[in-house]
């Protein structure tokens, strides 16, 4: 056979045609069905593995995510403050610096109040304590369980050692994503620089974003983004005024039955209520606690009952009507994006899990919907009716 010249197919070799009767014989003797599961099965285990490996970068840059993501909400916040200040003709940098210094000053204030009013009634809240410690465990031994030593010791230490356990995961969590005084000062530094920089130049850092995506999808992401970015920022508006009416609520309840530390209380709350179904467990639970230790049992129930009644005002009466307004996530939503997001990452899934669902919501929403389209630089009223 010589170089460059083709064997002449035989009868035995199958044509092009014969090919594609054969490829078409054996998809039709696959039902439909299953064609479009298989489909669909390879595109979410591609979706499923870069979902994976973004929580895994993030597992590992955790130092740095963590403080960034604290600085885009402060920033969402803070933005329309720098946009007014700029409109009624303030310098941009005295404006950055005015709403990034009041911010410092206001946290820093409210830390303040509650480490000095805690500081002066510690000693006074562990002899209480003590004391109540000793009532309840009179209680045990002498009341209706008639308790002995011996049953009362083995109870003690079995809670002792859920409590180390617990306290132990709680430690090492906590230790995971920087609670050292180190982690703590750079993370704290981190939200500095990042909140500064996306004031003076949010609009560029968002812009070079965009231009990482092909160039046919950047107005839909450019338009996604700007929807995003207006929900988190009614999100975390909107979540100040709620956690602030439960904190006055809260706050009062405790002044009006003479519970102590009635303010530092009402700091924890509102800080509490950034942390969606946990915050509020952990300081209503922290309330009715120093109420029975202070006050005594019937205060105690009071306590429990106030904080009942405000937090069933804030879900059925707050979150729809004024949370309603500004982003629409059902509430089942909430709660399973609380627990994923705990599960997930600890207390900062927790803290996260809401808003980002919020804005990954509208983000969807508005690409699907092919509103970038017709409406590329979407504003409050675009986004917010259909959240």
């Amino acid at each position: 056979m010589m170089l460059g010249r083709r064997t002449p197919p035989t009868d035995a070799d199958p044509t092009l045609a014969e090919i594609a009767r054969r490829e078409e014989a054996i998809r039709a003797a696959v039902p439909p069905g299953m064609r479009i599961a298989a489909d669909w099965a390879w595109r979410i285990l591609a979706v499923a593995a870069a979902f994976a490996l973004l929580l895994f970068v993030i597992a590992e840059l955790s130092e740095i995510v963590i403080p960034f993501l604290i600085a885009v909400l402060i920033a969402s916040l803070l933005v329309p403050l720098v946009h007014f200040l700029t409109r009624h003709h303030w310098p941009k940098w005295l404006a950055v610096a005015l709403a990034e210094l009041g911010t410092l000053a206001v946290v820093a204030a409210l830390i303040y109040l509650v480490v000095t009013q805690v500081a002066r009634g510690f000693a006074d809240l562990q002899t209480k304590s003590m004391d109540s410690y000793q009532q309840f465990k009179d209680f045990l031994q002498t009341g209706p369980l008639d308790l002995s030593d011996k049953e009362l010791s083995g109870y003690i230490d079995q809670i002792s050692e859920a409590i180390q356990k617990d306290s132990g995961i709680l430690v090492s969590g906590a230790l995971s994503v920087g609670t050292t005084a180190a982690h703590v000062a750079t993370g704290f530094l981190l939200i500095l620089f990042s909140t500064l920089f996306l004031l003076i130049d949010g609009k560029g850092v968002w812009n070079w974003v965009v231009r990482l995506f092909p160039k046919r999808a950047r107005l839909a992401v450019d338009g996604a983004g700007h929807a995003g970015w207006v929900t988190l920022g009614n999100f975390v508006r909107v979540q100040i005024v709620v956690a602030f009416i439960d904190a006055v609520g809260i706050g009062l309840i405790a002044f009006f039955i003479g519970v102590p530390l009635a303010i530092p209380i009402a700091v924890l709350v509102f800080l509490g209520s950034f942390i969606p179904v946990v915050g509020s467990l952990v300081t209503g639970t922290l309330a009715v606690f120093i109420a029975l230790v202070y006050n005594g049992p019937i205060p105690a129930v009071i306590m429990l009952a106030g904080v009942l009644l405000v937090q069933q005002i804030e879900g059925h009466i707050l979150q729809p009507l004024i949370m309603g307004t500004a982003v629409k996530i059902h509430p089942l939503a909430v709660v399973l994006s609380v627990i994923g997001g705990g599960v997930l990452a600890g207390i900062p899934g927790t803290f996260f899990a809401v808003p980002v669902v919020a804005t990954l919501n509208v983000m969807v929403k508005y690409i699907a919907q092919g509103r970038w389209r017709t409406n590329p630089r979407p504003s409050v009223e675009d986004v917010a009716p259909d959240a």
